[in-house]
């Protein structure tokens, strides 16, 4: 018998003052049995980055062919690209070719930086931003994870303060790209 995904529930206030982003929302994330509860609180938090009234989360790691997470236009085109992980360059300049910004959250410190090591000359696009997000503070945001959640989302000079009824975390990605360019 197939194991079912396991659905959260965020209600989420955002205060993005580097891109002047101001939103409330509620948010339906479907976690794939295979994923962990540190991953699917990247994907959250991405998600909160990127914040826009038309940013959707995909299927996911049951879609060969989309992101974690898109925005598409008006006419279908896709506006920005969302991956999670360690994914394979081709996936990445496929993405590259097909959206107008293509960002990449990747985490687990160890495996990360040898990908990063091996790939990062073939990922000069100019559409490209990878940014990494370290164990230690991987580690506190899994902390807020939980079935129903609500969560205040301050952003300001790159700087991510996330915090629930009870905690308060100050989070930062390390950039490695931006751009195309070498962070």
């Amino acid at each position: 018998m197939a194991l079912k995904a396991t659905i959260y529930k965020a209600t989420v206030n955002v205060a993005d003052m580097d891109k002047n982003v101001f939103l409330d929302s509620v948010l339906t994330l479907a976690r794939h049995p295979s994923e962990t509860e540190e991953r699917l609180m990247l994907r959250l938090l991405a998600w909160l980055v990127n914040a826009h009234e038309r940013l959707t989360f995909t299927r996911g790691l049951s879609a060969e062919d989309e992101p974690e997470i898109w925005l598409m236009n008006d006419h279908n085109g896709i506006e920005v690209w969302i991956e999670l992980g360690l994914p394979d360059e081709r996936r990445l300049k496929k993405a590259c070719n097909r959206a107008a910004r293509v960002y990449l959250y990747t985490y687990n410190a160890r495996a990360a930086q040898i990908w990063w090591q091996q790939n990062q000359s073939k990922l000069q696009q100019a559409n490209l931003t990878v940014r990494f997000l370290d164990d230690e503070q991987l580690k506190a945001l899994t902390q807020l994870a939980s079935r129903s959640m609500t969560l205040q989302a301050t952003i300001q000079d790159g700087t991510i303060w996330l915090s629930d009824e009870q905690q308060h975390l100050e989070l930062r990605f390390t950039d490695w790209l931006l751009d195309g360019k070498p962070a």
